[in-house]
């Protein structure tokens, strides 16, 4: 039999052969990839219909009803998707307040309907889930019928997790073949540590809090152990430009370095990311909406914003990974659409009793009441708050040896506009008040506290709070920008029972996150006097404040568990509805003070405010109307 010899085009078919199962096998590794959308929610803070209870209306700009058109939206362009809230969810409006009065036993919280009927695939834990007390979470997230999930908390004596730690979530996607895919999903969550100060009445000896990143790096190995494809975390921290240190608020940046972690959601600080806020922060990518290279999102809040997380993900070796991304917000006031009528149905019982128990008549206001210049002057709406305190305090002091020591009180702006949206403030008419004011004017479930502190750290504590202001250069003939808009208002203590100015040609002693300046030794607290007398370092003083600010919140000099002399049960609202209930709360004492900014010689400071606010400038005083923007904000000038 003659042997056949191969013809010489052999090895080129040979070659050509692998050539195209080479080309084939590429085409099918090309083929291997998929679109995710991430959606998230966070700091909705029981704005749940798109109903403002303190102006007693509807509202164009929040509510998760409104937002959920954007959810549905959202998810009909890419059917790829998960739903994750981040926290700050049961309390924030009349409605969680009312809702937490009357318990919910053997039903889920309608906050935890809502999610579950807008079909939410996971939800964080935040630091004002414990407004209400542990038991009271507990029993409201108990029938959520879905993963809630909080990785750095754990109880005190057992070290057993609160919460579920993390979720490993299944779900069929489609790749962009059409060819279905299943994808183990990872989902951590993290809360504040600090969340033990700030509740520290429901936690104290029940709950411990660890650092975020160290709880973040051990859940994202754990979760890439069992098998993720994919690891997302649920932050409920905000994003610093300044570099943070073990156990900080604010450590998004840090989370964001960790290797494993695939996405990143934000929430707490309220704030809009990826946007012009951010432009300045290390690792900040605004144009794809990164951070450190990570996808990430922070939805602002009370439904403002749907954050969005598109990823494109290849899968090699038979591992998924993200190949690029885009975040993105989108705004509610984009959204014409009717609110999600089902959700209205769900919430209607819920509604109707937050409308019967704030229209509740408990005084009569002899003048307007409002917030629109608490952070320029002197605000009688600020102190009815800090005389509420005052006087509630005087009488539960009665009879100790604490009664006649001096006794100042510090309250703060809640409602003053900036990142909260410019129609945010309190703004009563003369007339009828009813409960939904005394929630206008507190909005929190703070409990009263009463600290001891010396007059030197009453001095400090003045100082910590004007890092609400730039320092201001005299002479010049452009106008300067007279706030700190990084800091929020709720940072910025006036105190009742003292006279003062605040002397702005100076540099703020403390930055905005609280912590002490070395390089500045100068003050801008002048002339601080009680009882027309200069305060000396060595005196001692009661300060009536709050629950937050009395276990730390916003790390204010003479602050802590360990500096408490009444630790009342009752919440500062509360205190401040019996005073308005007594028909003395617009009776101003003697002795409460005033304080004032000064501004540097031939100085022109300018701030952006409400344009609602033109209508009560006192004539002949400070504050003049410049502009109004088409931004929605007005531009007000204080002059010296």
């Amino acid at each position: 039999m003659q042997e056949r010899r191969p013809t010489p085009r052999t090895p080129w078919l040979r070659h050509g052969a692998l050539a195209l199962l080479g080309l084939s096998l590429a085409a099918g590794l090309q083929a291997q990839t998929l679109r995710l959308r991430l959606l998230e929610t966070s700091d909705i803070h029981m704005n749940l219909l798109a109903y403002d209870y303190y102006q007693d209306q509807p509202s164009a700009t929040q509510g998760l009803s409104r937002t959920a058109r954007l959810i549905a939206q959202a998810r009909a362009e890419q059917p790829n998707h998960l739903l994750l809230d981040n926290g700050d969810l049961i309390q924030g409006s009349p409605m969680g307040d009312v809702i937490a009065k009357q318990g919910h036993a053997g039903q889920a919280h309608p906050a935890l309907q809502s999610l579950r009927l807008l079909g939410y695939d996971a939800a964080n834990i935040g630091n004002h889930e414990f407004n209400f007390g542990l038991p009271f979470l507990k029993q409201a997230y108990a029938h959520a019928g879905f993963p809630v999930i909080s990785s750095n908390l754990r109880e005190a004596r057992s070290g057993k997790p609160v919460f579920t730690p993390s979720a490993l979530l299944q779900r069929d996607f489609r790749d962009d073949q059409g060819r279905p895919q299943r994808l183990r999903i990872g989902v951590l969550g993290l809360l504040p540590p600090q969340v033990l100060q700030w509740d520290r009445q429901h936690l104290q000896g029940r709950v411990v809090a660890e650092d975020m990143v160290v709880a973040a790096r051990r859940e994202i190995r754990r979760l890439r152990a069992a098998g993720a494809d994919l690891v997302v975390a649920l932050a409920h921290s905000g994003y610093d430009a300044a570099p943070q240190a073990e156990g900080a608020e604010n450590r998004a940046g840090d989370i964001a370095r960790l290797p494993g972690l695939d996405a990143l959601l934000l929430g707490h600080a309220h704030a809009e990311f990826p946007g012009p806020a951010f432009a300045r922060h290390a690792g900040a990518d605004l144009v794809h909406g990164r951070i450190h290279g990570v996808p990430a999102v922070m939805p602002g809040s009370w439904g403002s914003h749907l954050g969005v997380i598109d990823l494109r993900l290849e899968k090699r070796a038979g591992r998924w990974r993200v190949t690029d991304s885009q975040s993105s917000l989108r705004a509610l006031r984009d959204e014409h659409g009717k609110p999600d009528t089902a959700l209205e149905a769900l919430l209607q019982p819920a509604h109707q009793a937050t409308l019967t128990q704030i229209r509740q008549t408990v005084a009569q206001a002899p003048r307007p009441l409002h917030s629109y210049f608490d952070l320029i002057q002197p605000s009688e709406a600020l102190a009815l708050v800090a005389r509420a305190q005052r006087v509630y305090a005087r009488e539960a002091l009665r009879g100790t040896r604490w009664q006649d020591l001096p006794l100042l009180s510090a309250a703060a702006p809640f409602r003053s506009g900036g990142r909260q949206g410019w129609s945010s403030y309190v703004d009563i008419a003369p007339g009828p008040m009813s409960v939904k004011h005394v929630t206008e004017l507190y909005p929190y479930a703070n409990t009263l506290k009463v600290l001891q502190l010396s007059g030197a750290e009453v001095r400090e504590w003045l100082e910590r709070s004007a890092a609400q202001f730039r320092q201001l250069a005299p002479g010049q003939a452009e106008a300067q920008a007279l706030i700190d808009e990084a800091q929020p208002s709720f940072n910025y203590d006036v105190i009742l029972g003292l006279d003062y100015v605040i002397d702005l040609a100076q540099p703020a002693r403390y930055g905005t996150d609280g912590k002490r300046l070395p390089s500045v030794t100068t003050h801008r607290i002048r002339e601080l006097r009680h009882h027309g007398e200069p305060v000396r370092d060595d005196q001692r003083f009661l300060l009536a404040t709050n629950s937050y600010r009395a276990g730390g919140g916003g790390n204010f000099p003479g602050a802590g568990p360990e500096r408490i002399v009444l630790d009342a049960p009752d919440e500062n609202r509360e205190a401040l509805q019996r005073l308005l209930q007594s028909g003395q709360a617009f009776a101003p004492e003697a002795d409460e003070g005033r304080w004032t900014l000064q501004l540097p010689e031939g100085a022109r400071a300018q701030f952006r405010g409400s344009p609602a606010a033109r209508r009560l400038l006192p004539e002949g005083g400070r504050l003049r109307w410049v502009q109004d923007a088409s931004e929605g904000y007005a531009v007000f000038e204080l002059r010296p």
